[in-house]
């Protein structure tokens, strides 16, 4: 008779291990998709190793039948790589830690303090990012220009130190704290200053981790206002002084031109593998009302 429960409560522990056939449809279509996504980095990575005129071969080989490093070291003659590396790390850096301090305190106004026309602001916050950089860049260019930043790095930080999308992800995050936290704190005295900083700061640290990312990814990368706005070699960015390796009509090496990418993704790469816990966990509760 004791066997009989034993044998259903096996038969029930092998039904409850077996994988659903969704889930296993899902995660299929998943790595399908990261395949897709890898190739053309691979390609990037894989073409930056071989000689130039192998990368037009018919037809295509995924690996370099002899790598040659010697593109990487095209990369650092024909350009000052480091020079632009620095001015890239100095702008992208300055405007996430600005971003993160500006956006991070409008947002504690949005989400937490009550003053006439906040949700009117805050809607009209939201509809700049329906504006295209391209509509406003003309009156930038000329104010740029009489307050003479023109051709300086202050030229692209200035106006990127507050971003409306950097106040509505913090403002989503910090609606899902509770704001028991906070009337303790008030009966405890603290102002909101002090709110902000002992307890919303110290708990906003996947959302502030997933702004500062998207923030350097950004800047790290922008090609448009630089090329417009920096003219003097000395201050360029890696994004527009890569363009040197194209050569004249486009007939540069394009294994060195794969080189100087591959070389530019790297620090944006490393920034993504350090902090993609903090990315995911704070993409995942951001908008949770809590």
């Amino acid at each position: 008779m004791s066997s009989v429960p034993i044998a259903q409560d096996a038969a029930r522990g092998r039904a409850e291990s077996r994988v659903p056939m969704v889930d296993v449809v899902v995660v299929g279509i998943l790595l399908v998709g990261a395949v897709l996504m890898m190739m053309p980095f691979v390609w990037m990575f894989s073409t930056s190793l071989r000689d130039a005129g192998e990368s037009f071969s018919i037809p295509p080989r995924w690996l370099p039948t002899r790598i040659h490093f010697e593109n990487y070291r095209a990369v650092m003659d024909q350009l000052p790589f480091v020079q632009f590396a620095i001015n890239s790390l100095k702008i992208a850096t300055v405007i996430t830690l600005g971003q993160l301090a500006t956006c991070s305190l409008a947002a504690f106004a949005f989400a937490r303090l009550r003053f006439p026309g906040r949700d009117l602001l805050f809607i009209v916050l939201l509809s700049s990012l329906m504006v295209p950089i391209q509509v406003t860049i003309i009156p930038i260019f000329i104010l740029i220009r009489l307050l003479g930043l023109l051709d300086t790095h202050e030229s692209i930080i200035v106006p990127s130190l507050v971003s409306a999308f950097g106040v509505f992800l913090l403002r989503q995050f910090f609606l899902t704290i509770p704001s028991e936290l906070e009337d303790a704190a008030r009966i405890d005295g603290a102002g909101f200053f002090t709110i902000f900083r002992r307890i919303f700061l110290p708990l906003a640290g996947p959302a502030l981790s997933t702004l500062a990312i998207f923030a350097f990814n950004f800047h790290w990368n922008e090609f448009f206002r630089p090329l417009l706005f920096l003219s003097n070699w000395e201050q360029m960015t890696l994004p527009v002084g890569l363009t040197i390796l194209r050569g004249y009509m486009g007939t540069g090496n394009i294994s060195a031109i794969m080189a100087g990418i591959s070389l530019a993704i790297l620090p944006v790469l490393i920034l993504f593998l350090v902090a993609q816990r903090y990315l995911i966990e704070g993409i995942t509760l951001t908008g949770l009302k809590g």
